[in-house]
């Protein structure tokens, strides 16, 4: 059995929310969960959110079967890049530096050991 959940539109860049999702993938949930709680990036906080999220979801599921959180792991976990907002810049002589501000989808499938 698994279930997913998604987090869409987070204020941060795809690659840097890439290298704390690395970290947990094939993980269980309990390690996975104490890995980002205390992972010192910024982008773990949301990570750590959307895993409990999809924990929940597997848990309110199925209400016949109870599910303990250490039979499960982390099935799934990918990253795609959202919208990014374009903002310029004042530069000298007159110019506009770009500024990309992107953004990303975070999505985590956990399922059973078994």
């Amino acid at each position: 059995m698994e279930a997913r959940a998604i987090h869409r539109y987070i204020g941060s860049s795809p690659r840097k929310m890439r290298l704390v999702i690395d970290l947990i993938r094939g993980m269980s949930v309990d390690k996975a969960i104490e890995t980002l709680h205390f992972h010192s990036k910024h982008a773990s906080k949301d990570a750590e959110k959307v895993l409990r999220s999809a924990v929940a979801n597997l848990m309110n599921k199925d209400d016949v079967t109870r599910v303990e959180p250490n039979e499960l792991f982390v099935k799934e976990a990918f990253v795609n890049q959202g919208p990014t907002l374009k903002r310029i810049s004042p530069a000298p002589q007159g110019r506009g530096y770009r500024i990309r501000k992107r953004s990303c989808h975070l999505t985590i499938v956990v399922a059973t050991k078994a």
